[in-house]
């Protein structure tokens, strides 16, 4: 008898675990990957920092939906960095900011930049 000649039919590869791998590999490189980079704001929390005390006259910017006020005065966005600059002695001092009620976390990042652009890095968020 002749094993050689008997006619087997073809075995075909299957494809579908192979798909099922990469569709895999696809989905966690895709969960696991960074598309941005994540932005710090440095904050500091009130009463972090026991030992230091408030010095000098108050700093409280109040951020609004449309507006700013420094110490309950209006104030532009462009010139807040000059109003403040006539209340602290150095830009090392302490501003206090307070998001009102309907802000935009964006409007209050916003500030936060513009304060950080100017040299304010002492920024406390209160609520």
């Amino acid at each position: 008898m002749n094993l050689a000649n008997l006619d087997r039919p073809r075995r075909r590869i299957s494809l579908t675990p192979m798909i099922d791998v990469v569709f895999l590999l696809l989905v966690f490189f895709m969960l696991s990957a960074r598309f941005g980079l994540d932005q710090q704001l440095p904050l500091n929390a009130v009463g972090q920092e026991p030992g230091e005390g408030w010095q000098g006259p108050p700093r409280l910017v109040s951020i609004g939906p449309d507006d700013l006020a420094l110490n309950g005065t209006s104030v532009a966005e462009a010139t807040l960095a000059e109003a403040l600059a006539e209340l602290v002695e150095n830009t090392s001092d302490t501003i206090v900011l307070r998001a009102e009620a309907g802000t935009d976390l964006q409007r209050l990042v916003a500030v936060m930049q513009r304060l950080s652009a100017a040299g304010y890095g002492q920024l406390v968020l209160v609520e």
